[in-house]
């Protein structure tokens, strides 16, 4: 989320709030300046399985499950043992069926996928929104902040006994055992916090909508999110998405309404005070749009990608040394989003330290998300290559 003329959404970032608002929810709807969905929103099959993941179930989950227990036996046919080969990929949001499908997806994609095959197993599933710092990626002109979820397998009341019909005894269960995928050494001092499954849905959906925005399908964005909204009135990340969705469908006033209600349940939701900055200057209200500013400025004096944007600005006025410098303290803190490096490999080619930019470039190439980074990365370092 970030600033100029741009737009600030958050994906996976769970907010606080102190009451419910469902009545309230209703009064920031405005359906009618909407044409219906490209798709149908429904979140009831976001955690079905499909006939090919129960079908992996009973080939590579049944029979290890008698001696390593329901949990470890999942876990290990999932992540451990590498039969399904899952890569991290954070191109799209997808259900339970569609992540096994694609044997690929981010982190809430993979939480749900693993909460669907948990649930058929007949564990207790226990959401957590992992308190770290959120990661910041790009799309155009949307910024976006990502956080963490993660999972708890566990075991229902109903298994005090230790017996189940299909295991029998269960000597290897727990009563808990977490499924994150951050690196095991960054977890172990991570503080986290319960979050119940309505708010994991409108995740999924708040994620649908950014994703729908970002393809310029406006319509759709705002029926994914709404359907957030709906499935869990108090989370206020799907309200700073709808804000964004209003502005850029050229309804400032509309946008002004659900970013204010925003502001007063969380005063420092950063994210949401740039959006609204946006809607008041959209209406010509520049004084008031001035003054939110000010405030802004004090609650994130450098805000994510502030030097990049610098950065940008110095490539295109010729001055790499500016943009090198720029993009170097973007990589400083931020070091493992891939974009930085990138433009800090540019920077330095066009400085002539060739060295710098094959490292900075083969960087970026390890450190994207998605198939469609990686292969654009790997395709120039290796034409850099052959000039060098």
């Amino acid at each position: 989320m970030r600033h100029l003329s741009v737009l600030l959404l958050s994906l996976l970032l769970a907010a606080c709030a102190a009451a419910p608002m469902e009545q309230r929810a209703e009064l920031f709807f405005h359906d009618s300046l909407f044409r219906p969905p490209g798709e149908r929103i429904d979140a009831r099959g976001i955690f079905t399985l499909s006939a090919e993941m129960k079908q992996y179930l009973d080939d590579q989950v049944a029979r290890p499950m008698r001696v390593k227990g329901r949990q470890r036996a999942l876990v290990d046919a999932l992540y451990t043992s590498g039969e399904l080969k899952l890569e991290y990929d954070t191109e799209a949001t997808r259900n339970a069926a569609q992540a096994f499908a694609a044997r690929s997806g981010n982190c809430l994609s993979l939480v749900i996928m693993t909460a669907a095959f948990a649930k058929e197993l007949g564990l207790a599933v226990q959401y957590q929104k992992v308190f770290v710092d959120d990661a910041w990626a790009r799309s155009g002109d949307i910024y976006l902040a990502i956080g963490h979820v993660n999972l708890t397998l566990g075991l229902r009341a109903t298994d005090a006994g230790g017996y189940n019909v299909r295991v029998g005894k269960r000597p290897f269960e727990t009563d808990g055992l977490t499924i994150d995928f951050l690196p095991q050494q960054d977890m172990r001092s991570m503080r986290t916090r319960e979050i119940g499954e309505d708010v994991i849905v409108a995740m999924y959906m708040n994620n649908r909508s950014v994703e729908a925005l970002t393809r310029g399908q406006i319509d759709d964005a705002y029926w994914w999110a709404r359907e957030a909204i709906v499935q869990a009135p108090a989370l206020l990340m799907p309200y700073n998405t709808l804000g964004a969705i209003y502005r850029r469908h050229g309804n400032p006033k509309e946008a002004e309404a659900i970013l204010v209600h925003v502001l007063d349940r969380e005063p420092g939701y950063t994210q949401a005070m740039s959006n609204l900055i946006l809607a008041l200057n959209d209406q010509g209200r520049g004084d008031d749009a001035q003054r939110l500013a000010g405030r802004l400025k004090q609650l994130d004096p450098e805000p994510a990608f502030s030097h990049f944007n610098r950065g940008l600005v110095a490539m295109q006025d010729g001055n790499a040394q500016v943009a090198k410098e720029a993009f170097a303290r973007e990589v400083a803190r931020a070091p493992e989003y891939h974009e930085f490096h990138f433009w800090l490999a540019l920077a330095y080619f066009n400085l002539g330290e060739i060295e710098p930019a094959r490292t900075h470039l083969t960087i970026a190439m390890k450190s994207s998300t998605t198939h469609r980074d990686h292969d654009l990365y790997s395709a120039k370092l290796d034409r850099l290559n052959s000039l060098h």
